[in-house]
């Protein structure tokens, strides 16, 4: 049987980026409602890494954004009553060869000019970090300040902790239609099982936006970007934190004819090594990004492809088995930024468009969305964030200021 209910309200999306903004609200004192098609961090939430960067970001506005969210990491992790499993270890570059030191010199001392810690590390240094790394990796950079955390234990206890301030939440609940009011303004929710009143929407529906964005005939540019993970077996430590190849930063962030030395399938797959230890003594490896509609099998030739690259930078994983696999789609957006916005229909948000950043942004896009609602000042502008800036045609794919990102 339907029911009917109200909110003040309502959000859509039960992944890290839905429940902060539902935890933001709560402990705003706003009766905010989520609903989710599914259960809470039952999408790309649930099928991804921990990560929360600022080593991949460019200078500007990206390193700005991120930094005020990874800011809010120790003191949620403190807030919550439930163990996320942050932890603050920082996280290394690894370099191949001198013409990616170059670039890597350049790009630290950048970075270092926007206040954020990071070095280049020598060969020395970069082997003392981590012994079992391939003996011809000549170097490193380093941020000291990324964190790594478990991104359904985040989902859940901001959940936990929303609920504790007075939301609600509604899980297994697919949003079927959004009314609008005689004036355009948002009125009603409807779910499939039942009706909810509410004068405010935030769409923070991941990879399902765009569908919930045409529901008040808006169209939301975000297109799902497969990404591929191995989970190994608990073994030995191979890295005490999370290792990236810099030579693929390269391939993201510069226009250049650079190319790295890896197999055409590593090429065509996006794959790129990404180590992360977790606490329970195992490791993921990854990654990969492909434009496969909403396929989230994973495949065996991307998945070699993962490990290949794996053991080029750590050959002690030739020898540790893996356990499982799985893979999940990132919501992507034309020019890498996410879309923290409100909209032309009166009361609609949209929260959404994170990508490979969803855990590292999610706290602050909670905590933006909520200052829009509440009408406070914001912690930082949103313009290059805003729905709008995609109906300008003239602007370049990547007209903030970088060239592209996870």
């Amino acid at each position: 049987m339907s029911t009917r209910t109200s909110a003040d309200v309502v959000v859509i999306g039960g992944g890290v980026v839905g429940t902060a903004v539902t935890y933001f609200l709560a402990c705003n004192h706003v009766d905010v409602l989520l609903v989710d098609k599914g259960a809470i961090a039952g999408g790309a939430s649930g099928r991804c890494e921990g990560n929360v960067l600022l080593i991949d970001k460019m200078p500007g506005f990206d390193c700005h954004l991120t930094k005020l969210s990874q800011n809010l990491f120790p003191e949620i992790s403190e807030e919550l009553d439930y163990p996320i499993e942050w932890t603050q270890k920082g996280s290394l570059l690894v370099i191949e060869n001198e013409a990616e030191m170059e670039v890597a010199i350049d790009f630290c001392q950048k970075l270092a000019g926007e206040g954020l810690p990071v070095r280049i590390l020598n060969r020395h240094e970069v082997h003392d970090d981590a012994p079992l790394l391939a003996d011809d990796v000549i170097g490193g950079m380093e941020c000291a300040s990324d964190g790594l955390l478990n991104p359904m234990a985040l989902a859940q206890g901001l959940t936990h902790g929303a609920k504790k301030a007075g939301a609600r939440i509604q899980s297994f609940s697919p949003v079927v239609d959004i009314g609008l009011d005689p004036n355009g303004r948002i009125g009603k929710v409807v779910t499939e099982t039942g009706v909810i009143l509410t004068r405010q929407v935030v769409n923070a529906a991941g990879i399902w936006a765009p569908e919930i964005g045409k529901q008040v005939g808006l169209e939301i540019p975000i297109t799902p970007r497969q990404g591929q993970l191995l989970v190994a077996e608990r073994t030995f430590p191979v890295a005490g934190r999370k290792v990236m190849e810099f030579g693929y930063m390269m391939a993201k962030f510069e226009s250049s004819s650079y190319k790295r030395d890896v197999t055409p399938e590593m090429e065509a797959y996006g794959v790129a090594l990404v180590f992360e230890p977790t606490q329970t003594g195992n490791f993921l490896i990854g990654s990969s990004r492909r434009f496969v509609g909403m396929d989230t099998a994973c495949h065996i030739d991307v998945l070699r492809a993962i490990a290949k690259r794996a053991i080029r930078f750590f050959p002690v994983i030739k020898q540790i088995k893996f356990i499982r696999s799985y893979a999940g789609l990132r919501p992507y957006t034309p020019d890498h930024f996410p879309i923290i916005s409100d909209t032309d229909i009166p009361g609609f948000y949209v929260a959404a468009g994170h990508e490979g950043d969803g855990i590292g942004l999610s706290l602050i896009t909670g905590k933006l969305i909520a200052q829009m609602i509440c009408r406070e000042p914001l912690a930082i502008s949103v313009d290059p964030l805003k729905l709008s800036r995609f109906k300008d045609k003239q602007k370049d794919i990547d007209g903030f200021g970088r060239k592209i990102r996870n």
